[in-house]
């Protein structure tokens, strides 16, 4: 039998498209499915007249590939991974390749990096973007692992990848052991903030302004041709204008709960270990948690108050105030995520490159936009920036839209409209900008009834005090202040 480049298993929707995409590409695939009825059904249906090799074994699949073997998992993340790792292993020898193409959670690809390479063989987890037609057609690609698997693996993930304009593919080398997870799941925190800030700027039209959806498909459409031009805004503007057999609005038939599958939960969760004030992707996530509680939202709206949403004014220049409020808040909700991952780096001993990220993510993911473009380019003008806020392009713009963003957070307050996403990314950026904020109250409190000491402002940093509050509190103090 032919030899393969490399073999993939898991044939679940995002498996078979990435085989198909690698078929495409001049690769050869070899298969294997746990059911393997559907290794069987794949090769009679959507790979047929393809060089796809199905197997119906593991050591059968191990057996066709070329050497170094690369052995490609595109299974549920947590123990179906392990397992299938485990399972590998006997088959496989030294220098041999496995990469997890699923959304696994970083500690375990940092875990099951050092426990391959233990075994003598190269690890390799990727975090893979961009959905099923991006699987298909060319996702963004983020990996990370052992270093000496990269070369190897590079030519087939590099020719599957989404290319940008120039044809520079939307996949490069992260870093080590659990970097590329870690920056995929990053990515997905930041798809929350979008999505909860475009559905934002959409309830605000449609209960403020009152406007159809007929009206806001317009919008979304002329606001997909300038700054905002992004495929979550792109498929916005579709699902607003999309109407069913009977004429009907598919978009309002739709129950307002949404679902989620933890990797946001996970970003919010690595910026509080971190102390990053991932403030807007923490509010998405939530935001998601509150919507899940549809019935008791039902029984709450029959007996909780609030304003009327009404609105007097120029509806049109309200429109504007809300594109720009939009794109103000998706400012901030980058560089927070960039922070993390400049936090995470730093953490891990990562060498992350911030502009190489944006470009990844310039195409086939979920974020993709004409935005990241501009993210590069500031890290391509300084590559230690530590924040996008001090950037002169990203400063100028939250500038121009400071006035809008005002408005529009006040507005909606004053309307009992809820806009969690905008209103706390507006709170993050009067809170960095700020020279002085209200912790030196927050600090005497805690030295007060903790006695967890403070710095002072007239002392070098590092230098610590307490105060004896009550005069009875003695001269012992806490070890837990830091700062």
């Amino acid at each position: 039998m032919s030899k393969a480049d490399i073999g993939l298993i898991g044939l679940a929707v995002m498996g078979q498209n990435l085989v198909l995409n690698m078929d495409d590409h001049g690769f050869t695939v070899a298969v294997y499915n746990r059911t393997l009825a559907r290794v069987d059904e794949f090769l009679e249906e959507n790979a047929k007249g393809t060089k796809v090799i199905g197997t119906h074994s593991l050591e059968e699949l191990v057996s066709v590939l070329k050497s170094p073997r690369r052995v490609m998992l595109m299974v549920k993340a947590g123990d179906p991974v392990d397992a299938f790792i485990d399972a590998l292993i006997p088959h496989l020898e030294e220098g041999d390749i496995i990469i997890d193409g699923g959304n696994s959670n970083y500690n375990d690809t940092i875990r099951r990096t050092a426990y391959v390479e233990s075994k003598g063989l190269l690890y390799i987890g990727t975090g893979v973007s961009g959905g099923e037609e991006g699987a298909r057609h060319g996702p963004s690609i983020m990996p990370g692992g052992s270093p000496a698997a990269w070369p190897h693996v590079k030519p087939i993930l590099q020719a599957i990848a989404a290319k940008v304009d120039d044809g520079t593919p939307c996949c490069d080398w992260v870093g080590e052991n659990g970097a590329g997870h870690y920056v995929k799941m990053t990515h997905n925190g930041i798809e929350y903030g979008d999505m909860q800030l475009i559905c934002e700027a959409y309830f605000l039209m449609a209960n403020a302004l009152g406007m159809s959806n007929a009206e806001m498909h317009e919008v979304f459409a002329e606001w997909n041709e300038g700054k905002l031009d992004s495929y979550l805004v792109e498929i916005t503007r579709d699902i607003l204008g999309y109407v069913d057999e009977n004429g009907d609005y598919v978009v309002d038939q739709i129950l307002d709960t949404a679902g989620q599958k933890g990797t946001g939960k996970w970003t919010a969760i690595s910026a509080l270990d971190m102390g990053i004030p991932l403030t807007l992707i923490a509010e998405a996530v939530l935001a998601r948690c509150l919507s899940a509680l549809k019935e008791e939202r039902v029984a709450a709206s029959a007996l909780l108050t609030g304003p009327e949403a009404w609105f007097e004014g120029d509806k049109a220049a309200f429109v504007n105030d809300i594109r720009d409020a939009l794109y103000a808040s998706k400012i901030i909700s980058y560089t927070q995520g960039y922070m993390l991952m400049r936090a995470a780096a730093a953490e891990y001993g990562w060498n992350l490159n911030s502009g190489g990220i944006a470009l990844m993510w310039r195409g086939g993911c979920i974020i993709r936009s004409v935005f990241l473009g501009k993210i590069k380019e500031a890290f391509d003008k300084d590559p230690k920036l530590s924040n996008l806020l001090l950037d002169s392009y990203f400063q100028e713009e939250v500038e121009a839209a400071q006035g809008a963003w005002r408005r529009v957070v006040a507005r909606a307050v004053e309307m009992g409209i809820p806009i969690p996403a905008m209103s706390s990314a507006l709170a993050f950026y009067d809170g960095y900008r700020r020279a002085r904020l209200p912790a030196n109250l927050l600090q005497a409190q805690r030295d007060y009834f903790g006695a967890h000491t403070y710095e002072r402002v007239d002392r070098p940093r590092g230098e610590v005090f307490h105060t004896n509050w009550t005069g009875t509190g003695g001269d012992v103090t806490s070890g837990t202040y830091q700062a």
